[in-house]
């Protein structure tokens, strides 16, 4: 995860939900800088930010506000070869981005050149996220990603696909990128924090945990979430992780009979505080608990 800042990521898609996805991104990599003003600002830099009119640069008329601070310098776009409404094949090609990220809505967006484009990234194991809903909408299919840009990618979507058979008893893993990892673990920790808010912070730590949780070979292998007969001990991790940021940002007021300040010892032991989780998810109020407050 400590590469994650260093990441070159192409974003297709400029509205609400796309440049939300790109304001956690960044969030993120700033919080792994050292959460200081100057890493929050130097983040930005590590996105390029396509809408139907091209790249967006800072002589882009009528720019959503949303998307000023994702809007590249012209002098700079013009050293790598772009300019302001630079096709999406362009900025591939020009780029060589770690991160293909699609949060378009336009199904087959990610067309045979532009795929063809990301293979000359400069990353061993580039990533397409074709993350549009539904199917349709998907910017690209998993065959097509696999067959054209090759095997070693990671690719994931937003709807369901099923795996590609690559041959030769190798598998390219089609993951999809649903929310049950994390809903389940960011509600209990809430609860169990006596947080009266989710903040950023709470919801970058229950990222962070369950990204920790994959191992480098499921990595290699192309997986990026872990199997679904695990997710009981995710979402124990992932509310343990949402706890220890509610206390730490000063948000947990504690649950029942554990008061915040009993609930700041706990935190200052991993293994206390995933006992303190544990326990909890005993509880025959646990699922109502849970999907209740979350």
């Amino acid at each position: 995860m400590i590469d994650f800042p260093k990441q070159k990521i192409v974003v297709a898609g400029a509205g609400s939900a796309g440049i939300g996805v790109v304001n956690a991104a960044r969030k993120t990599m700033a919080r792994m800088l050292g959460n200081t003003e100057h890493a929050f600002d130097s983040a930005k830099s590590q996105f390029w930010v396509v809408d139907a009119n091209g790249l967006i640069t800072d002589k882009r008329e009528n720019i959503d506000p949303d998307a000023l601070p994702f809007a590249r310098n012209t002098n700079e776009a013009g050293r790598q070869g772009l300019r302001e409404g630079s096709s999406l094949v362009e900025v591939v090609r020009q780029v060589r981005p770690d991160v293909l990220l699609g949060l378009s809505g336009v199904g087959g967006l990610f067309s045979k050149e532009v795929l063809e484009a990301l293979k000359g990234s400069t990353s061993a194991k580039p990533a397409i996220f074709a993350m549009s809903n539904p199917t349709k909408n998907a910017e690209c299919t998993p065959e097509e990603a696999f067959s054209i840009v090759g095997d070693n990618i990671i690719f994931a979507s937003g709807s369901p696909f099923r795996d590609v058979d690559l041959g030769n008893g190798q598998i390219g893993h089609s993951n999809q990128g649903n929310n049950m990892y994390l809903f389940p673990g960011i509600g209990l920790g809430t609860l169990l924090s006596g947080s009266r808010i989710i903040s950023d912070g709470m919801l970058q730590a229950a990222a962070e945990r369950l990204a920790a949780y994959i191992t480098e070979d499921e990595v290699l292998k192309g997986m990026i979430f872990p199997p679904i007969s695990k997710i009981r001990d995710i979402t124990k991790e992932v509310a343990a992780a949402v706890v220890k940021e509610a206390v730490e940002e000063d948000l947990a007021e504690g649950y029942r009979d554990i008061d915040a300040r009993e609930l700041q010892k706990i935190c200052q032991n991993e293994e206390e505080v995933l006992e303190y989780v544990e326990n909890s998810m005993w509880s025959p109020e646990y699922p109502t608990l849970v999907y209740k407050r979350g």
